[in-house]
């Protein structure tokens, strides 16, 4: 079982920046994929990035390649979103979620666990 707590949302202008986190329990964090989906009001839940176990693999969608990058420190257990050039189409809840194979993947049905998420908003 992993549990994931998201940390670091909030309110900021357009143009500006967020660093999202995302905390996991259990002593396996590094044999676990990571991911980050966002879910805006009346949509559904998309894929943002993804890193594998190791940290060397990272895919992101094409909506923010370039403005957004995931990262993770597996001796923390952690997993990072640093957002840079925010716009106001990025305001959505963020989760993060864990894959059990290691193995990095953009569609939500292939991972196990998810964070309850950690909101931001990005004005105009």
């Amino acid at each position: 079982q992993v549990q994931l707590v998201e940390s670091g949302g909030g309110l900021v202008q357009a143009g500006g920046s967020l660093r999202l986190s995302c905390a996991a329990s259990g002593r396996t964090f590094s044999s676990y994929a990571m991911g980050w989906f966002r879910q805006a009001p009346g949509k559904e839940r998309e894929f943002v990035s993804t890193i594998s176990g190791s940290g060397l693999w990272t895919t992101s969608a094409d909506s923010v390649n370039g403005r957004f990058t995931i990262s993770r420190d597996n001796a923390k257990s952690t997993v990072y979103l640093q957002m840079n050039g925010l716009k106001p189409e990025d305001t959505a809840v963020y989760y993060c979620a864990a894959r059990g194979l290691g193995l990095r993947s953009s569609r939500l049905r292939d991972y196990d666990y998810w964070g309850r998420g950690t909101q931001v908003t990005v004005s105009s």
